[in-house]
């Protein structure tokens, strides 16, 4: 079936390169630093109607942008995503690889506001998101040994290295249901457990790309402080009530200003990075079976 966007405007090859914007994405957009923009659709799918997804040609790069939170403002929270038809509309347009981008609270005080993190793994403290394509379906049983792509990662650890920014690739994100910021209790708890980034939008984003067998990975800007973690006092008004300072919010917006030339520097490393993940095979021993077979779109169960 072919993709739901005009992917042949400027080639005969359709982008298989997906980037999902998280919090600020929205100022990307206005200010027209993505690239030229050929195509731009919501696409409908069993799930509902995803978030637009816009087609768009950087350099010599073709890829999709889909902005999760809203394209005119910070307009939807987590909780209420349609991440089923985010990620099911990437698919049914040819994308292979996902790279995400969030701005979580800091858990770990070796992070400072400002720096990047590639998150490698996850703790999911969501409560009644749909979760899984596969409902009453007998298959899903799938490993979770990387929930982060090994390929993915690596050229963005690359890029970020390159580029001279500070950077970790070995950090824990706990995803939060949201839409209330977390208590000082639980924070504790979360770092208890090994967490060191708290977000909300990673799962089940994650989980539900490897389901369809595409590459997902995270890239983290890290925006402020998990409650407790500094002391903080409370200002009214203020982004986040004052757990960010001015100083801080300044590393942040100059960090989000990094994306683009950061989402440049990944495509041209991606072609010659190393395959070292099995994300696209996740559901082989399934298809061998005879339970389920090419066609991905008959793995969907009821919506």
């Amino acid at each position: 079936m072919p993709s739901p966007l005009n992917t042949n405007a400027k080639t005969s090859t359709p982008p298989t390169l997906a980037i999902i914007g998280g919090s600020g994405a929205y100022h990307l957009l206005a200010d027209g630093v993505l690239g030229e923009e050929k195509d731009c659709q919501t696409i409908s799918t069993p799930f509902g109607d995803s978030a637009p997804v816009h087609y768009f040609s950087q350099g010599e790069f073709d890829y999709l942008f889909l902005s999760r939170h809203g394209e005119n403002d910070y307009s939807l929270t987590a909780p209420y995503v349609n991440y089923r038809a985010n990620i099911y509309a990437l698919k049914a347009c040819g994308i292979k690889q996902i790279i995400a981008w969030s701005g979580p609270g800091i858990i770990d005080p070796r992070f400072k506001p400002g720096e990047f993190a590639l998150p490698h793994d996850v703790l999911d403290e969501t409560q009644g998101r749909e979760s899984t394509f596969f409902k009453n379906c007998g298959w899903g049983f799938i490993r979770q040994s990387q929930p982060f792509c090994a390929t993915l990662r690596a050229s963005l650890h690359d890029t970020l290295h390159e580029k001279g920014l500070i950077h970790d690739d070995r950090a824990v994100y706990v995803c939060t249901q949201g839409p209330r910021l977390e208590t000082p209790a639980e924070i504790r708890k979360f770092r208890l457990l090994g967490a060191d980034l708290v977000g909300m939008t990673l799962i089940p984003e994650t989980f539900l790309a490897r389901e369809l067998e595409m590459c997902y990975a995270a890239i983290c800007y890290l925006t402020n402080y998990a409650e407790g973690v500094e002391p903080r006092a409370f200002q009214k008004g203020t982004l986040f009530e004052g757990m960010q300072n001015d100083e801080e919010r300044n590393r942040v917006e100059q960090a989000i200003r990094h994306f683009p030339s950061l989402m440049e520097g990944a495509f041209h490393r991606l072609p010659q990075t190393e395959l070292s993940c099995h994300c696209q095979n996740s559901m082989q021993r399934y298809k061998d079976k005879g339970m389920i077979g090419e066609d991905w779109r008959q793995w969907i169960g009821p919506a």
